[in-house]
């Protein structure tokens, strides 16, 4: 898993690298030009997107042990594709001065005051816009939180119920230890007293037939 994350770091450093240098060359451009390049840095931009949530999807399959580490990585490629995505939006609206005065013209003036007023408008919109975004994050990671504790708990409670049934082998085990046991015991009893039966028998036989000498010895001796 971590392998197929480091494959996805190395493109997202390719296409920051290429969207990076886009953004900076955009002010530089009108027209046409600057509609294609913008196109292609919002398509680039996608991609970018796209990218992240397939790295989010493996920092998911990590072991949990494991996960902090990219889970760092891959909040630090989020703040940069956020910077990323808010350098494009100033570029689009942004002008160098070679670009401005060929726009402007004789009428330089009057017409940069209202540029400059709809570009402030605009960083106006920009700014409302980007504190939309970042509560949608917010939320968002609160959402990742909040999966990613099911998915612990998900684990706890499955280890739970492992060791669980671990103890009730256990707990089966012993009983049938102790049933094993009771019946030993029951057997060693009973041998045990069959033994102490047969030594009493013994000494009966050996006191009757002591008294059958000493009887016939009586009457042999008795008899001469």
């Amino acid at each position: 898993m971590s392998s197929d994350f480091e494959a996805y770091e190395q493109d997202f450093g390719t296409l920051t690298a290429e969207i990076t240098n886009k953004v900076g060359r955009i002010p530089k451009l009108s027209g046409e030009e600057k509609t294609q390049l913008v196109l292609n840095v919002d398509k680039q931009l996608e991609e970018v997107r796209e990218l992240m949530e397939q790295m989010d999807l493996e920092v998911r399959e990590i072991p949990v042990q494991s996960r902090a580490m990219f889970n760092s990585r891959l909040k630090s490629y989020k703040q940069e594709v956020e910077k990323l995505e808010k350098d494009f939006k100033r570029s689009r609206i942004a002008y160098s001065d070679e670009v401005r005065n060929e726009l402007l013209g004789d009428e330089a003036g009057s017409s940069e005051n209202q540029l400059i007023k709809l570009r402030e408008e605009r960083a106006h919109l920009l700014d409302n816009t980007e504190k939309l975004e970042r509560s949608s994050r917010r939320l968002e990671a609160g959402y990742q939180i909040a999966v990613e504790t099911e998915q612990i708990g998900q684990e706890m409670l499955s280890n739970l119920n492992t060791d669980r049934e671990k103890i009730q082998r256990a707990r089966e085990r012993l009983r049938e230890t102790d049933a094993n046991l009771g019946k030993s015991s029951r057997i060693l009893t009973g041998m045990l007293r069959r033994i102490i039966q047969n030594r009493f028998l013994v000494f009966i036989l050996g006191a009757i037939i002591l008294i059958t000498i000493i009887l016939a010895l009586y009457f042999n001796l008795r008899g001469r």
